[in-house]
């Protein structure tokens, strides 16, 4: 099979150049749509730097079984409804966090349209506990 698809490949070399292309420009649209992505370190950083505040965008439930120290619960379905809440931090970056990556670019991107600077932990949750960080209950 990989060699019909370097066979593939070769004899089709404008198609298969485009396809590349167009997969590039998906992954880069894709990865800058919700701002910036933070590892773990960085978050941690910021956060001791006091120029982070963690919002968490999962649920209460899910919120309730383990978060980051400090982080404010706003489920992702209230946030528009609760930016006021956030007002007080608008000097500091929004730093949004969920289960595994997926809805905090979009959140991130709805801070940022009303006027905050806002990142997400990139993985979410699941990749500051496999950085084996701590998360309170």
């Amino acid at each position: 099979m990989l060699a019909n698809l370097i066979e593939f490949a070769t004899n089709h070399f404008i198609l298969a150049g485009l396809f590349v292309i167009i997969l590039a420009l998906l992954i880069f649209t894709e990865m800058s749509k919700g701002g910036k992505s933070l590892s773990s370190r960085e978050v941690t950083a910021l956060i001791n730097r006091d120029e982070g505040v963690v919002v968490d965008i999962r649920s209460k439930k899910d919120f309730d079984t383990g978060h980051i120290v400090g982080a404010l619960n706003i489920p992702y379905d209230k946030l528009a409804s609760r930016l006021a809440e956030l007002e007080k931090h608008k000097a500091k970056t929004i730093i949004v966090v969920d289960a595994l990556g997926q809805q905090a670019g979009t959140a991130a991107r709805e801070l940022q349209k009303a006027g905050f600077t806002a990142a997400r932990l990139g993985g979410g949750i699941a990749t500051w506990r496999g950085d084996n960080l701590p998360v309170v209950k």
